[in-house]
């Protein structure tokens, strides 16, 4: 799927300013009426190492209500979070009624990482589809609003970027050792991906595959998405 994707679409920076404005507005409107309808709202974003997922959160809360967002990053899980289900932190971090939870990773890594490092057997990653669509038909049938969001660029224009970060000093620290090793094993995280997309992506939690590779049609892409799905439920 994922290497038949038209990765050419783009947008030029004054068409960008111009449509990721109104998207943003609209967003923010978006915000306090589901606060008044007190729906909850979950965005998660998943993507290879510099594919923009940073830049497209920051341009998802821009303009929002901090009051009415929270964002949460998740690694590995450490300490407590290990002695219990994989799917255990992540209940803690939903988003409440009214309020829109930002999800930097997710409960995804089981069927990503682990599956692709070896941090669980091959039974418990097959096994986390069937998992992952309950944990989230849950959310749903409480009245949540889930948008998926995997962020693709080539393995080309990602060793661009590797190499713009490593000779830049404000961003250098984004590249580290493991987003080399990461890279070696490009065609099994790959195929990891394209399961992923295939046993997860749902009526009521479907995944959107944003094309990367030109970052303003991307976070357009991502706004006006989250904005169409919050205005779909309200309506």
């Amino acid at each position: 799927m994922l290497e038949k994707l038209n990765a050419n679409k783009k947008m030029s920076e004054p068409q960008y300013q111009q449509q990721v404005g109104k998207a943003q507005v609209r967003l923010r409107e978006l915000e306090f009426d589901l606060f008044k309808r007190q729906v909850p709202v979950l965005c998660l974003f998943e993507g290879w190492d510099a594919a923009g997922k940073g830049g497209a959160i920051k341009r998802v809360t821009e303009m929002l209500d901090p009051r009415g967002f929270t964002v949460s990053a998740f690694a590995a899980p450490r300490g407590e979070e290990k002695s219990h289900h994989y799917l255990w932190r992540f209940w803690y971090h939903l988003p409440r009624a009214g309020h829109i939870g930002i999800w930097d990773r997710s409960h995804y890594g089981r069927v990503l990482v682990e599956r692709v490092e070896g941090f669980c057997n091959e039974d418990e990653w097959r096994r986390a589809f069937r998992e992952i669509n309950e944990f989230e038909a849950h959310q749903a049938w409480f009245g949540m609003v889930i948008c998926k969001f995997w962020l693709q660029i080539s393995k080309e224009e990602q060793l661009r970027r590797f190499k713009s970060r490593e000779v830049d000093p404000f961003r250098s620290y984004k590249l580290t050792e493991e987003d080399w090793r990461n890279r070696a094993k490009w065609d099994r995280y790959l195929e990891a991906v394209e399961d992923m997309l295939l046993h997860t992506s749902t009526s009521y939690a479907p995944w959107t595959v944003v094309e990367a590779e030109n970052k303003y049609y991307a976070r357009v892409k991502v706004v006006k998405t989250i904005a169409d799905a919050i205005d779909k439920r309200l309506s």
